[in-house]
């Protein structure tokens, strides 16, 4: 099925100012998790913010797409009245990374569909290839500014 690179919202995402990206993820995944302490060290102007899909912003933020609550097998990056999943999630993070990631977009030439296949075989299988922790980590006290809360 052919989806377009980014999905439309009628509304702008709750939670985030306008223009703030936010990347979800699944925070008991250890790949996921890594991925997000990578971009914690290599998004040095800090143009991403994280949500773990299990937190209730994370929850709000799916809500707001229509995406699944609760099995969640994709990362998603929200922003505006945009979000993407999949690999056009991947694609939408390393363009905001500094120039020495960004060879790594030459692989969005590649067809969607078979990005997307690579993808999910990854995607399905992160707990067996990569582990699973017991509950969603906390971020560290110097990393806790990048993970989007809520306001009190």
């Amino acid at each position: 099925m052919f989806m377009p690179a980014s999905q439309t919202h009628p509304s702008p995402a709750p939670l985030l100012k306008q223009g703030e990206t936010v990347l979800l993820f699944d925070g008991v995944c250890k790949l996921c998790n890594g991925w997000a302490r990578f971009l914690i060290r290599h998004d040095r102007h800090r143009r991403v913010r994280l949500a773990a899909v299990q937190s209730p912003e994370g929850q709000a933020l799916l809500a707001w797409a229509g995406l699944p609550l609760h099995q969640f097998d994709t990362m998603a990056v929200i922003r505006d009245r945009h979000y993407w999943v999949r690999s056009d999630a991947f694609f939408e993070v390393i363009a905001l990374l500094p120039v020495p990631w960004h060879p790594l977009n030459l692989l969005r030439s590649f067809p969607r569909k078979l990005r997307d296949w690579a993808y999910d075989r990854i995607a399905l299988n992160r707990y067996r290839l990569f582990g699973k922790y017991d509950t969603c980590l906390l971020p560290d006290p110097d990393h806790e500014q990048r993970f989007l809360k809520a306001p009190m």
